[in-house]
């Protein structure tokens, strides 16, 4: 089966102003639909990142620049993903729309893993 990541977007300084109350309920949604991931056999793996937009990295002429993160055009940063597996990325979509980060405003990247490298990381794994 196919393996897909689903990038969390969010609006990270809306994102931080949320009221306590409120990201508490989120949480429990996103433990919620990770667990029914879990028990469809779909679920592999997440990650919550924390609300600061972190560092870029750029190779220029040989020197790495470093500047404040994700990029300065932009508004939206990576806060998490998911990663899954499905049968096909339209099963993948599916999946995703069920997420609870698009009830908060956030923005869901659906990617397919590389099929050789998904192989080599089950390989690992086993």
């Amino acid at each position: 089966m196919a393996q897909y990541m689903l990038l969390l977007y969010h609006d990270g300084a809306g994102g931080a102003k949320l009221d306590p109350k409120v990201m508490q309920q989120a949480m429990a949604k996103h433990q919620a639909w990770r667990q029914k991931l879990t028990d469809e056999g779909r679920y592999l793996g997440s990650h919550k990142l924390e609300n600061e937009p972190g560092k870029v990295l750029r190779n220029a002429g040989g020197k790495v620049l470093m500047t404040d993160g994700p990029y300065s055009e932009t508004k939206e940063w990576l806060g998490g993903y998911y990663l899954i597996e499905a049968p096909n990325y339209e099963a993948a979509l599916e999946v995703s729309r069920g997420c609870p980060h698009l009830e908060y405003g956030g923005t869901i990247e659906v990617r397919e893993v590389d099929a050789n490298v998904a192989a080599a990381n089950a390989r690992r794994a086993s």
